[in-house]
């Protein structure tokens, strides 16, 4: 029996071969989009777009879901000085529940590139196409694990929203928002049932468990 090689299984970290065939093309700048917070019930949704040099990604560079903190943190810090720019976009809690997270999600994936300080030739964003995009771009699925530039992206726009979650855990302790960054876990559910929602909890996101609470306490009162 054939042995299996060992560099096989060894999962490979998202190369720049779009980015450069796209700078081959003549694009001068392409950059990397990204959100993180989309499925969490409370805080911001944050979008950050990420410029890297042609010749720069810092070692490690990897979908931002797969890292852990400490990693994310130190990646964070080396894609801010390699990056030849860097733009992030917060969408908060009530924007959200005014658009509805797919729309809020899309204004923060557009006004991250807008905000760049170098306009990119070609935008290279997580997910699928997004309306009304300020610059030429290309929707890639599962893109955080196969470009680099859009995998810096991912970690700056989590790092970001992370630490945006630990500031409201001191305003809001009774959550615990600096273990489970307002994701649905069962502490999290737990917390919205006893104390109710909190100012940055979406209220569209929790409507059945707000439902299911009041069920609930009727219940208990009869």
């Amino acid at each position: 029996m054939a042995r299996q090689s060992t560099r096989a299984l060894i999962p490979a970290l998202p190369g720049r071969d779009r980015e450069w065939a796209l700078l081959a093309q003549g694009a001068r700048f392409v950059a990397g989009v990204d959100e993180a917070g989309r499925g969490a019930l409370a805080g911001p949704v944050v979008a950050a777009a990420v410029i890297l040099p042609p010749n720069q990604c810092p070692d490690g560079v990897d979908d931002s879901k797969k890292l852990l903190p400490a990693v994310r943190e130190e990646l964070f810090a080396a894609i801010l000085e390699a990056a030849a720019g860097v733009s992030v976009h917060v969408v908060g809690p009530r924007r959200i529940d005014s658009l509805n997270i797919l729309r809020a999600s899309h204004e923060a994936l557009r006004k991250a590139a807008e905000g760049l300080a170098i306009t990119p030739c070609v935008a290279l964003v997580d997910g699928l196409p997004v309306p009304s995009y300020p610059c030429p771009h290309e929707a890639i699925i599962g893109g955080d694990g196969r470009e680099c530039c859009i995998a810096a992206a991912s970690i700056v726009a989590k790092v970001t929203r992370d630490r945006l979650m630990a500031d409201y855990a001191a305003y809001y302790p009774e959550y615990g928002f600096q273990h489970h960054k307002g994701y649905a876990t069962a502490a999290h559910r737990t917390a919205i049932i006893i104390h109710g929602p909190a100012l940055i909890h979406r209220r569209s996101f929790l409507s059945n468990l707000i439902q299911w609470q009041r069920s609930l306490q009727g219940e208990l009162e009869l």
